[in-house]
């Protein structure tokens, strides 16, 4: 009796957290978001499901340029982490965990202040484009940020890492002896990329976007520091909403609609990618 309950047992600090920091405060929101009132007079559940419509209605053009801005950063993600992943793992050689800590250093510093550096650095009199500027080369008024680019640049920078790591996993997990029997049978570079190292490291590839698209979509920072007024992300309508309007109920429909679109966008990545090829390219 006690081998069978050991496992549960064992699973159930992990259940308690889940419970208490997860399925707790979600059904808290959820119930905030059909709310009404003000936070003078309180607010009494009403059931009011059209604080979904309004607030979607509302600020509808803030959601779009989230999953914009955090689609574009995801595939510059991809498409930067990818090689650094590759040759870290097949020519990294016995440096490989210093370069992975030399990937990880930033983190050391907080994010704050990493994505305050990067406005200081692209900013019109900063310490790249003021010399640029000074020597004629570009126009006074050029300028980087308050743009759709710096916000992306940023997203990208900081949640960089979370696509490498994950990619470098799965390549690590390939095996060299396989790539050498394809390059044995005559085959090129290309196609041993293409056949063998690609469909190996797409478990990697999924979980990167995974880790990097729901925080980069959600993302106040970045907008808030890089970006102008026309460049403002749904995570910081919701953090105005919370913190300085009051309005919990908009606040709380409008984090369950993200999410909800964000879960929606996992999915058809899933089947589009096709899951089960990952999992199965996994288990190799």
């Amino acid at each position: 009796m006690r081998s069978r309950l050991t496992p549960y047992l064992l699973a159930l600090p992990s259940w308690i957290w889940l419970g208490a920091f997860l399925v707790v405060p979600l059904a808290a929101m959820a119930s905030v978001s059909t709310q009404s009132g003000n936070v003078i007079d309180g607010f009494v559940q009403t059931f009011s499901f059209g604080n979904y419509a309004d607030a979607i209605s509302q600020y509808s053009p803030q959601l779009v340029r989230s999953l914009w801005y955090g689609g574009a950063a995801t595939i510059a993600m991809v498409l930067i982490g990818y090689p650094v992943a590759y040759w870290i793992a097949f020519r990294g050689g016995n440096r490989k965990a210093t370069y992975l800590f030399l990937l990880l250093l930033p983190f050391f510093v907080s994010f704050v202040l990493r994505t305050i550096s990067w406005n200081f650095m692209l900013s019109g009199d900063g310490i790249l484009l003021g010399p640029l500027k000074d020597w004629g080369l570009l126009p006074n008024d050029f300028q980087i940020t308050a743009t759709a680019f710096a916000v992306i640049s940023g997203l990208t920078y900081n949640w960089l890492p979370f696509m490498i790591l994950p990619i470098y996993v799965s390549l690590e997990r390939v095996d060299p002896r396989v790539m050498e029997a394809a390059h044995d049978l005559y085959a090129s570079r290309t196609t041993v990329f293409r056949k063998i190292v690609l469909p190996l490291s797409l478990p990697g590839v999924f979980a990167g976007v995974l880790m990097t698209f729901v925080p980069a979509v959600a993302d106040p920072i970045n907008a808030a520091v890089l970006g102008g007024t026309n460049n403002t992300m749904i995570g910081n309508i919701i953090s105005t909403l919370y913190l300085t309007n009051a309005n919990y109920p908009a606040a709380a429909a409008l984090s369950f609609s993200l999410m909800a679109v964000l879960l929606v966008g996992i999915f058809v990545y899933a089947r589009a990618l096709g899951t089960e090829n990952v999992l199965e390219a996994a288990a190799r």
